[in-house]
């Protein structure tokens, strides 16, 4: 008998212990929401700069919906496709574990929603928070159809910086006075760059500088003293951007939905693809003070020298003496357009908030040339070869220019095992070594067009160097991993030198972003662990580049067991 009185205490306990833990479980999922939307995709009348154009738009909006959640919940979104194009979205940042089936880009991972057509997106937001953002990811139709999604903290977690009174969305975008889809039609055909944008946009507006646009410049009005919260999204086509608010410091404390060390600044860097959240505190005197964007331009390119600008409004601010008018407002100091010294600076800041967990040991170490490049015609300067001397415009990485397969999407071939439409034979470091930010030689301009995968074992731990070449042009080109995070250890100007520059990289706290800028003729390390099964592409995030090529995939294999597999398709995944 005392053996089994004994023995019932350990058990009860034991029983305890594990409800106790069943429930800490549960409760861990208790405050996970799931929100469901409708995405109907459709042109739209809107008017800018005097003139009033057809616009493909999501609900009628632009820009589109902002998507507010939090860590742990779940997204269902029916896309409806009421446009003439075809049509995908993309969750920019989010992590899509297992789940490539809902990251979006067009002939990558999924056939694209046709018109008459729909699709669900659902997936889970898991482990990450802060400011990401929603686009098409067909053609050039992300110049209109975009949006914020803001993750905020599972409830109970508070942020780590002083709660702000307010959060304001900031997206900075491009306009075209014409459909955008015809400058892409118009650059692909004639092989030639294609037309800047006429207009810089603040949340889908101009601005005072511009004609026809000060009525509808966003206004955003703060109380004196008060702290807010500006998550600011680079949701531009083709424009790396200074931003600054007149007379106020800004204090960066997230990019890419990471938080970072906090710093102080006048003015931010921000390429296209990248967010960045930054405080800010109403202390100067209350009257009106410009946020102003314009171009940070790296290349030696055409490029928009307009300046976005909206406005900040102490509620406080004494009108003017002229019948009630308001006051004119202050406007900010930015850099010049091609400030590389500034832009550097800034990103040199950045910092994870403590010890990250950077790959030490490496597994796959690689070494990506990206940049520009021209296909030589046989019918020079014909109305199809507009480009430099009667080329057509390319661009590559380690000489190979990416080219979308049609017939189906990589992920669904590969899922299929439907051989043919991919190789996985992508090379790991340039096929010949030359000066990749000197003088190179014309031979070496034209790449190999192909679609070509780079395979990675399951939890590999990756090492990826970006060298920028002076191919055409040097040029920050803002590299995006989809279904994925890693830290930037390292960057420099030059050439990368593979013996001496790793014993400077930061393996303490560098910063983790999903978009990373190659600094102009320089390089850039990152690392990550290939913890995400499926096929995720790596690009560059201006617009104009991705057509041209300047993109490849990484395979990642499926692991040991369920949870590390891609899970199976949904059965509306549209076919080619």
């Amino acid at each position: 008998m005392e053996y089994h009185k004994f023995s019932a205490k350990p058990c009860n306990s034991y029983l305890f212990f594990t409800l106790l833990l069943f429930f800490a479980f549960l409760a861990s999922f208790a405050h996970a929401a799931v929100h469901f939307h409708e995405f109907v995709i459709e042109a739209k009348p809107v008017k800018r700069l005097c003139r009033t154009h057809n616009t493909i738009t999501v609900n009628g909006q632009f820009p589109g919906p902002t998507l507010e959640v939090r860590d742990g919940d779940t997204l269902v979104i029916k896309a409806i496709n009421r446009g003439r194009y075809n049509v995908t979205l993309h969750w920019h940042g989010v992590r899509q574990l297992r789940n490539p089936w809902a990251d979006g880009p067009e002939f990558v991972t999924q056939c694209p929603i046709r018109p008459g057509q729909t699709y669900t997106y659902q997936f889970t937001i898991q482990n990450q928070e802060g400011t990401l953002w929603w686009h098409a990811h067909s053609k050039w139709l992300r110049a209109t159809v975009y949006g914020a999604l803001i993750i905020h903290p599972k409830l109970g977690s508070p942020y780590p910086f002083p709660m702000p009174k307010r959060e304001i969305p900031i997206l900075l975008g491009e306009w075209w006075d014409r459909n955008p889809m015809d400058v892409l039609r118009l650059a692909l055909f004639t092989g030639a760059a294609p037309n800047v944008s006429d207009a810089l946009t603040i949340n889908g507006q101009p601005g005072d500088l511009y004609r026809c646009s000060s009525k509808e410049t966003a206004i955003f009005p703060v109380e004196a003293g008060e702290t807010i919260l500006l998550r600011i999204i680079n949701s531009a086509m083709n424009q790396e951007m200074f931003f600054g608010v007149a007379n106020h410091k800004l204090t960066v404390v997230a990019v890419d939905s990471a938080y970072t060390k906090p710093f102080a600044t006048n003015v931010i860097m921000i390429a296209p693809g990248q967010t960045t959240d930054v405080l800010l505190t109403a202390d100067q005197t209350p009257a009106r003070y410009y946020m102003a964007a314009h171009a940070y331009n790296s290349a030696n390119a055409p490029f928009d020298n307009t300046t976005t600008t909206a406005i900040l409004e102490y509620k406080s601010a004494p009108c003017s003496a002229k019948k009630g008018q308001s006051l004119k407002p202050i406007f900010p100091q930015l850099p010049g357009f091609n400030d590389t010294a500034t832009a550097t600076a800034f990103t040199s800041q950045l910092r994870s908030p403590s010890r990250a967990k950077v790959p030490l040991e490496i597994d796959d170490s690689l070494f990506f040339t990206v940049g520009l490049g021209l296909i030589n015609c046989t019918n020079p300067n014909s109305p199809r070869c507009q480009g430099p001397n009667g080329t057509r415009f390319a661009a590559s990485i380690n000489n190979v220019s990416f080219v979308l397969p049609r017939r189906n999407s990589l992920m669904q071939a590969y899922y299929q095992g439907q051989p043919g439409i991919f190789t996985t034979d992508f090379p790991p470091f340039p096929p010949v070594q030359f000066d990749y930010s000197g003088n190179v030689p014309r031979g070496l301009w034209q790449p190999v067009k192909a679609t070509k995968l780079f395979k990675l074992k399951y939890r590999s731990k990756v090492q990826i160097v970006f060298q920028d070449t002076s191919i055409v042009t040097v040029e920050n080109h803002p590299m995006h991993l989809h279904g994925y995070q890693f830290y930037v250890v390292g960057s420099g100007f030059g050439n990368f030198d593979p013996k001496n520059d790793p014993a400077k990289f930061n393996l303490i706290d560098p910063p983790e972003r999903n978009t990373v800028g190659t600094p102009p003729g320089g390089w850039v390390a990152i690392r990550f662990e290939a913890d995400n099964p499926g096929i995720w592409l790596l690009h560059c995030h201006i617009d104009s580049h991705l057509p041209w090529g300047l993109a490849t995939a990484l395979l990642v294999e499926n692991g040991v067991g369920k949870l590390q597999t891609v899970q199976p398709p949904p059965l509306d995944l549209p076919r080619c």
